[in-house]
């Protein structure tokens, strides 16, 4: 007798529901060889999802989510096959996400400053203050260029 116990399965809605990801892009990720080929059911030929397959895309789910390209996540996928000598690599694609989510961040603030500006720009309007209107419309426009060049990269 083996020592093994049956994996609970799931269906494509089961785990559309678990790792937020919409069955249109299970299926997907799995054209394009984000993921291996899912097993199919016998009489039914329907995607069936395993415990495994349910764990690699829950992590798949929040590279997804960091907004790592696709064709990243396929290059992340095939590393973490090939285990420690992959290191390297997957520090790299890693780390480049880092740098594009710290280079979003940065615009979202740049971004951020703007309404508030304008914002307080809107507040001295409303209480008739001329000057100090003037002097924050003279800083939104230069934070608006500011803005331009940022989106430029």
């Amino acid at each position: 007798m083996s020592a093994r116990t049956a994996q609970h399965t799931y269906t494509i809605k089961e785990v559309a529901v678990l790792t937020g990801l919409p069955a249109s892009t299970l299926r997907y990720y799995e054209s394009i060889g984000v993921i291996a080929p899912v097993s199919r059911g016998a009489s039914s030929k329907h995607r069936i999802y395993d415990e495994d397959d349910l764990g690699q895309l829950m992590w798949i789910a929040c590279l997804a989510a960091t907004g790592m390209s696709v064709s990243d996540m396929r290059q992340y996928v095939a590393n973490g096959q090939l285990g420690p000598s992959a290191a390297g690599e997957q520090i790299e694609l890693l780390t480049e996400q880092e740098r594009r989510l710290a280079l979003e961040a940065e615009h979202i603030a740049l971004r951020q400053r703007y309404v508030h500006l304008k914002i307080d720009y809107w507040r001295a309007v409303q209480a008739g203050g001329d000057a100090r209107a003037e002097k924050l419309s003279t800083e939104a426009r230069s934070l608006a260029d500011e803005l331009k060049r940022a989106r430029k990269q």
